[in-house]
């Protein structure tokens, strides 16, 4: 592409973006862009809920350290696309429907990685002579679970969701190739179109761009105010 075409398109895509037609009715930008984040919340919280209290129970107990997190990580190996083809005709057969359930399980089992990584290594890292220091004052075992292992593990815990969110909203483009409506769709519309589509597609790339690093931003804003970092690590 020539630069003036370049110029070109920049023009098309940023008309594309702030015009009033683009973002209005029920298919357009700004309820693409609200059904990209609730999908996107919906697996967060969900790969937080699957992964958190096995690796934590695990990790404290010091239990299968290499073939919890080896078998976990199988996740990383599987194309989110792929689990997304294999749960679709799932879902339809089974009553589920199109596109959203078949999205959220890829979604979750691209984001449960890294949290259970990350709290398996945050509550199994606590030094042991603090956790036998806190048994030495009575603590009971559910005790020093909650008072120091999980405190002390939080920073990570909550390092390892941020890294799953931002995952998350990022290949929640997926769901459109299966009939779920979100930030992937113009993207998709783009394709199909191809030169008249550009800025369909350069303006809904843009957008999970924005997802994305809006969603790193919102969390890392959070964690300070959740934990005390070390000023070398924020």
């Amino acid at each position: 592409m020539s630069v003036l075409g370049q110029v070109a398109l920049v023009g098309d895509v940023w008309r594309y973006l702030t015009a009033t037609s683009s973002w209005g009715g029920d298919r357009g930008l700004g309820a693409l862009v609200r059904a990209h984040l609730w999908i996107s919340l919906v697996s967060t919280v969900a790969a937080v809920g699957l992964a958190v209290p096995p690796a934590v129970w695990l990790a404290h107990r010091r239990r299968l350290p290499l073939l919890s997190v080896a078998l976990v990580n199988v996740g990383r190996a599987v194309p989110s696309f792929a689990i997304v083809a294999f749960v679709f005709p799932l879902s339809i057969r089974y009553g589920f429907g199109l596109g959203f359930w078949p999205t959220c399980v890829a979604l979750v089992a691209l984001g449960v990685p890294p949290i259970f990584t990350n709290t398996y290594a945050g509550v199994a890292g606590v030094a042991p002579d603090v956790v036998e220091a806190a048994r030495g004052v009575g603590m009971t075992d559910r005790q020093v679970l909650a008072g120091v292992e999980l405190p002390l593990a939080l920073p990570l815990i909550l390092t390892g969701l941020r890294l799953s969110a931002v995952q998350i909203t990022a290949t929640a483009t997926l769901g459109a190739f299966v009939g779920y409506e979100c930030l992937g769709t113009p993207i998709l519309q783009g394709l199909a179109r191809g030169v008249a589509g550009r800025p369909q597609l350069v303006g809904g790339a843009l957008l999970v761009i924005a997802a994305a690093l809006a969603t790193d931003a919102v969390i890392g804003r959070i964690i300070p105010r959740v934990v005390r970092w070390p000023s070398g690590l924020r």
